[in-house]
């Protein structure tokens, strides 16, 4: 399209003018096309200058998660990077187009979701222009034995992409929330399909939801006490620049599957916030409280129970003392 194009150029060198002349005839497009694609960008948000004698120039981008804008920020190929105004969950949405034969490394990004989804069914407000909502889909040819981790290298690898682009470490909470100050900042969902007959990984979809300009407003009055955005702490981030970033992070992750996790484990040792902490299991029959020690090799959390006994869990929920509320 000639937007791109146009887009593309004025991009090349953002302190200068260029002539709509010059544009038609690298283009090889007329004047009149020039204008429509200039007039198109302006719709689009981005602020062109014009001045006579001099031509166009490019003086602001919003912030928008459009393919234009996020492919500006990537510094590894991304061949099929879909760029949806509103869905009703990206992980949704590539487990469909996984079913239709989508090649590993589709990647699905979202302005907003109607249906966001988080673990055991909870709901992911997604409100338009607030955060980046972003899936990937994998095809690990690899028994799910060997994916027992990708829950907790997500948390790394979106965690690695914050800290990248907005200069702040979050730390997790087991098994996967990403969190700032007290509260969480970033939700994350890994879902598998086996093939029937090998009972090998047939496709994994990864996807991660990170609040960025959200206000309490945007959470309501109850999902407020226990949520945070990088803008209520502080934190500017361009959108596309962080999307960018965690589908950087999320291919290298691919890269580790099915290797030597040993680099993953330390590194989320170190920046999870549970460990060394009273905390409180969630079993369906009961609570019961424990001091959480130790992840293993395969992320699971190492909890010393009240009678002195040691557990290893894999699944679950766990409230941990001083975070989300929990004070007791």
């Amino acid at each position: 399209m000639s937007r791109e194009r146009i887009y593309q150029l004025l991009r090349e060198r953002p302190e200068s003018f260029f002539s709509g002349q010059e544009l038609s005839r690298r283009l090889g497009i007329s004047r009149a096309a020039v204008w429509k694609a200039i007039d198109a960008l302006r719709r689009d948000g981005y602020t062109v200058e014009a001045r006579p004698g001099l031509g166009y120039r490019l003086t602001f981008a919003p912030d928008v998660l459009a393919e234009r804008e996020v492919r500006r920020y990537l510094s590894v190929p991304c061949p099929d990077l879909r760029c949806l105004e509103e869905i009703d969950s990206t992980n949704s949405y590539l487990k469909r187009e996984a079913l239709s034969g989508a090649p590993g490394g589709t990647v699905a990004v979202a302005n907003s979701q109607s249906g966001g989804r988080g673990r055991m069914t909870r709901s992911f407000q997604s409100p338009p222009g607030k955060g980046v909502y972003l899936s990937v889909l994998l095809r690990p040819h690899l028994p799910p034995g060997d994916l027992l981790g990708v829950t907790g290298m997500t948390a790394v690898a979106v965690s690695r992409a914050v800290e990248r682009t907005a200069g702040v470490c979050p730390g997790i909470k087991w098994t996967n929330d990403l969190v700032l100050g007290d509260r969480k900042l970033c939700g994350i969902l890994t879902e598998m399909a086996l093939e029937g007959e090998t009972q090998m990984t047939q496709s994994l979809v990864i996807g991660a939801g990170v609040n960025v300009s959200h206000t309490a407003e945007d959470f309501g009055p109850e999902v407020s006490k226990m949520a945070t955005s990088l803008a209520q702490e502080g934190h500017a981030v361009s959108r596309p620049a962080l999307a960018a970033a965690m589908i950087e992070e999320l291919y290298r992750l691919s890269d580790s599957l099915g290797g030597d996790l040993t680099g993953w484990v330390e590194e989320y040792r170190s920046r999870c916030v549970t460990l060394g902490k009273p905390v409180r299991l969630l079993w369906t029959d009961r609570q019961v409280r424990a001091q959480a020690l130790d992840v293993d090799g395969q992320f699971g959390l190492v909890v010393r129970l009240e009678d002195g006994s040691t557990t290893t869990l894999r699944t679950g929920e766990v409230s941990v003392r001083g975070l989300y509320g929990y004070t007791e």
